[in-house]
Parts: structure tokens; C-alpha cells; sequence
């Protein structure tokens, strides 16, 4: 296939470049603000450079994976997160639309309100924050705009980074540094392996498929289990590792606790696998330990 991944120099896009690539398929990536090898500047507020990008390319499959995900900064700046999350991702699937191209949005478990996870695909969106707002309200356009639509939720999502931002980098700098984390251990959720989401992404979109679909990590645990798991997988010394509650942390927008996404339409569907928490980490540990940055 012809891909377009917007958002490549991210955390999800630039799983999915990869992917692409080594499936044979040609991928063209864009960038915001940090340019990532072979990206093209695209800002996904600009509807009109949006549809440019995508008339000229021409693709067969769009990978919308660009986003304000900053949840307490979208709190603050909701205009802007509308722009960005929203409105973006409806003019990027409605171009798509007009070119006959199929069309993958990524969305989040913060469309629901964490009073009842694991969340299955159907159960009710009720965003608590901006960020899930945002995110539910690009769900509902881009399914308007095109039948030939992806929604793919996940979750706490983590692997090798070019940026290195993700939490369990964040994990390993602290432990490294002998600094103390505070991590709320009252926020379940899937941690979500980026090689396996982008892998079950790809293979969606080859098998045509359309819909809603949760791809996320078959385990489901607390933060601070999760970062405990993490130190442990990268023999770190984890206890200076802090467990509290998600209130004590006094964040702007609120979080949903009981989380979790519930992953049996995907497993039924695909041959990718979707490892669990533990397996991830070793995969991610082996996978960064011949160019790693951290020391």
C-alpha cells in the first residue's frame, strides 16, 4: 500500500513508519515540531495544508496518529486541543474520503470515565476531561466522514522512542538518577507494547477492516504496579518509586481510574499478538539495549 502516517515523529507514528517499511509498504511520515528522519512539515490544524498533503499523495491508506495528547495542557487550552484533536483528524478523513483512501484515527481509553473497565468497544464514551472530549467528539466525525474507518483506542503506551518521553523512560531516568516518583497507584489501565499496536494496525488495514477496535496490552494494572514491573525488568533499583493516589497529585484534569481497554474483538480478528506488560518491557529491553541513550 501507499501510507501516509501523520504524526511520524511521534511515539505511535513512528512505530507504524516502521512497521510499514518493513512489510515493503511505501510510507511517507509528517512532523509538527521535531522532524524525524525523511518526515515532511505538516501541521494537522491546517485544514487546507491537510488536504493538499493528502490530494497530492495520494494514499491509500491514512494514519492519523498526530495529536495534542498533553491531557492537563488541553485542559487548560481547549480551543486549541479541539483544533488539534478534533477538527484536524475530520478534515484529514474527509480528504481521504474524497480520494477513495481507507483511514485508521487513533483514539483513547480517556473516552470513557473509568468507573467500569476493562472497556469493550461498545460500552458508552463519558469523557471526564478535555483530551477525551476531544478525542470522542474526532471519533464521531471521522465515522461521518468515511465508511472506509478505523477507530483504534489504546492506551498507555510504551517501546523505543526516537524522543524518549514516554513513561517508562521516565521510570528508568528516575530509578537511574536515585530520584524519587511519585506514581498513582489507584489508575488501572492496559499498558499498550508500540510494536504490537502498530503491528495490528497495519494488519487491520491490509485485511480492510472498519469499525472500532481496542488494541492494547493483555494485562491490566495500576501505574505504580506497572512502573514497579518496569524497574524490575530493567534491573533497577525501584524504591524510591512512590505509590499515592491520583488525587494527591493534584492534576488538572481529572483521570479515569478503573481503565483498562477489553481486547477480545482484536484478538479474534488479528495474528498479531498483544503481549502483556511484562512482555513488552523485555521486549522493549532488548530492543534498545544495543543504542541506548541512558546509560
Amino acid at each position: 500500500m501507499r501510507a501516509l502516517v501523520i504524526g511520524a515523529s511521534g511515539q505511535v507514528g513512528g512505530a507504524l513508519c516502521g512497521e510499514l517499511a518493513r512489510r515493503g509498504h511505501s510510507v511517507t511520515g509528517t512532523h509538527a515540531r521535531v522532524a524525524a528522519p525523511g518526515t515532511v512539515p505538516l501541521d494537522l490544524a491546517d485544514a487546507a495544508a491537510v488536504e493538499r498533503l493528502i490530494d497530492g499523495l495520494a494514499p491509500d491508506w491514512v494514519f492519523c496518529a498526530g495529536a495534542l495528547t498533553h491531557v492537563d495542557y488541553c485542559e487548560g487550552h481547549p480551543e486549541e486541543a479541539e483544533r488539534l484533536n478534533r477538527d484536524g483528524p475530520r478534515a484529514a478523513a474527509r480528504a481521504a474520503a474524497r480520494i477513495g483512501a481507507g483511514f485508521v484515527f487513533y483514539s483513547s481509553e480517556y473516552v470513557f470515565d473509568g468507573t467500569a473497565g476493562p472497556y469493550a468497544e461498545d460500552d458508552r464514551p463519558n469523557p471526564l476531561s478535555v483530551y477525551g472530549r476531544t478525542k470522542w467528539e474526532a471519533e464521531l466525525a471521522v465515522r461521518d466522514a468515511l465508511t472506509r474507518c478505523l477507530v483504534v483506542r489504546t492506551t498507555v503506551v510504551y517501546g523505543p522512542e526516537r524522543q524518549e518521553k514516554n513513561f517508562v523512560y521516565q521510570v528508568i531516568r528516575c530509578c537511574r538518577a536515585g530520584e524519587r516518583m511519585l506514581v498513582p497507584a489507584d489508575q488501572v489501565s492496559s499498558p499498550t507494547y508500540s510494536g504490537d499496536l502498530a503491528a495490528a494496525s497495519v494488519e487491520l488495514a491490509v485485511l480492510g477492516a472498519t469499525g472500532t477496535f481496542h488494541i492494547a496490552g493483555r494485562s491490566v494494572l495500576d501505574r505504580y504496579r506497572f512502573a514497579g514491573l518496569a524497574a524490575q525488568v530493567f534491573d533497577l533499583d525501584g524504591t524510591r518509586l512512590e505509590p499515592v493516589s491520583t488525587a494527591s497529585l493534584g492534576q488538572r484534569a481529572p483521570r479515569p481510574l478503573r481503565g483498562g481497554l477489553n481486547v477480545d474483538r482484536a484478538r479474534r480478528t488479528l495474528t498479531t499478538p498483544l503481549r502483556s506488560a511484562r512482555e513488552g518491557l523485555e521486549t522493549m529491553r532488548a530492543t534498545i539495549a544495543p543504542q541506548e541513550k541512558l546509560g
